[in-house]
């Protein structure tokens, strides 16, 4: 029966068909994990595979802006050398799904979150795969936004003073979910401050992945590198320093928060993952420290929000409380970096 997991096949069909997006049924369509804000579909077609990205129907109407900002970017991307799934189709809703939706070649890569194949499993493998996702972002820190037709992608004019209010504001709004009040992070207030009192006087727009760690990087499984970043809904403009914030926040290092994530003792230190990216990037990192705590203050309050969802009965007891404790080790790390 059609729906979130299994679409109106036929008409999608259709839909594809008007496209120019290969011919005849649609094989082997099945769900892939990975996805935690939208639902990911996997087919054949024609004898080529894709990728459907779609919302699901709880989030209405800010779902499909989120797919139609993603198909944008993927498609601003096509001229440039990020690695990426190339964009084959977008519908900005309606259609045959009723929402809006992207259709991407199906890239035959893993995430190191999810598995470490064989090509990875020494420390020299584990070491250029390191060097290679910093590159990636620093590639796409290097993207002409304007020659890209991404000028008028985000809203740059006060940018970095919002950054500190609008991820306060956001850990405020969950009491209109859950109801409830008070404190939810020990320590966020203080880093609010920090951020707020510390903040740099200049900083280098550009095209932000926005949700940049291990788990959203595809390496080729034979060991020869990035094929392509992924999950794109948080793109935007700003300074890529956070993409690099975010990518060390969560990189996984011995007692570290996502250091249970994987074991992979060659990954390079983060120092050498930011020289790196600025060698790539050709920006300087001399902000970087503000960054890094920005970073993890923000992507602690964006897991805190599954906590709020699942005391409102709108997520899995399990997870939210998951994401809570990483949320706070988050915080804890983030003070560390502010140097308390």
């Amino acid at each position: 029966m059609p729906g979130p997991d299994v679409p109106d096949l036929p008409a999608l069909a259709t839909w594809l068909d008007a496209q120019g997006v290969g011919d005849g049924p649609l094989d082997d369509v099945r769900r892939l994990g990975g996805g935690t804000q939208n639902v990911l579909l996997a087919f054949t077609r024609g004898g080529a595979r894709y990728v459907l990205r779609r919302p699901p129907p709880s989030r209405g109407e800010a779902g499909d802006a989120t797919l139609r900002r993603e198909a944008r970017v993927l498609a601003a991307l096509a001229g440039t050398a990020v690695p990426h799934a190339r964009l084959v189709a977008a519908c900005p809703g309606e259609g045959p799904l009723g929402v809006a939706f992207v259709v991407t070649e199906q890239v035959d890569g893993v995430a190191l979150w999810d598995e470490v194949p064989a090509a990875y499993a020494t420390p020299q493998a584990q070491h250029r795969a390191g060097l290679a996702v910093a590159a990636a972002l620093g590639t796409l820190a290097r993207v002409d936004v304007a020659a890209a037709g991404l000028a008028d992608f985000g809203r740059t004019a006060g940018w970095l003073a919002r950054q500190a209010d609008r991820w306060r504001g956001q850990l405020d709004s969950y009491a209109a979910v859950d109801g409830r009040r008070g404190e939810r992070l020990p320590g966020a207030d203080e880093l609010h401050a920090w951020l707020v009192a510390t903040q740099p006087a200049d900083w280098s727009p550009g095209l932000l992945h926005g949700d940049a760690h291990l788990g959203n990087v595809l390496l080729a499984r034979d060991g020869t590198g990035v094929l392509a970043l992924v999950d794109w809904e948080l793109a935007t403009l700003g300074d890529p320093l956070l993409d690099l914030g975010e990518l060390l926040a969560t990189w996984p290092v011995p007692g570290g928060v996502y250091g249970e994530r994987l074991d992979a003792p060659g990954l390079p230190e983060p120092v050498e993952v930011a020289a790196h990216w600025a060698a790539t990037a050709g920006r300087s990192v001399a902000g970087l420290p503000w960054f890094r705590v920005l970073a993890g203050y923000r992507l602690a309050v964006l897991l805190e929000g599954s906590q709020a969802r699942a005391r409102a009965g709108l997520a899995p007891a399990t997870t939210g409380a998951t994401l809570h404790r990483r949320a706070c080790a988050l915080v804890h790390e983030a003070a560390l970096a502010a140097g308390g």
